[in-house]
């Protein structure tokens, strides 16, 4: 019994992220055209959500989220801060560490950023109310990347603390 629980379960599974994926590809247009709107790509959408005004970020702690070498990390940064989104600054503690931190432009361009890509698609509208809160209820329990919306990331937190 236990072993057709598991197989129905990774098939559900499959099917779910399927269903997940076919969504997002469905989708990546609307993101794509948010950030040609903003003139981004998605390395520097990357960046700008790593970083904050602040709390600044090592180079190593960025390349090490990124899963990327130094050089990469340093070259996506030098793109933000070449159009006056990021800056870099030493560290109180040791000057000889570099810390990168947003502009006051590169934050108001996250937050644009932000407001634009988690607004929901009009597919996602067209569900349901009990079905948006079923799959949001759902999506909490999964770890999150480096922008988690404040409620949900409150919301996971209490749903680790209970499991």
């Amino acid at each position: 019994m236990a072993d057709r629980a598991r197989t129905r379960k990774a098939a559900v599974a499959a099917e779910a992220w399927r269903r997940i994926f076919d969504f997002i590809a469905t989708t990546a247009d609307q993101r794509d055209r948010v950030l040609e709107r903003l003139d981004l790509t998605p390395g520097d959408a990357r960046t700008l959500g790593s970083l904050n005004q602040d709390e600044g970020r090592t180079m190593r702690a960025l390349a090490r989220e990124w899963r990327c070498d130094a050089s990469t990390a340093t070259w996506l940064v030098d793109r933000l801060e070449r159009r006056g989104f990021a800056k870099r600054g030493s560290s109180p503690e040791d000057r000889r560490v570099k810390l990168v931190t947003l502009t006051p432009r590169g934050a108001k361009t996250q937050a644009r950023l932000r407001a634009a890509l988690f607004a929901p698609p009009p597919e996602l509208l067209s569900l349901e109310v009990v079905d948006l809160v079923a799959l949001r209820d759902a999506a909490a329990k999964l770890p999150s990347g480096p922008w988690p919306a404040p409620r949900a990331a409150a919301e996971l937190q209490r749903v680790k603390r209970r499991s």
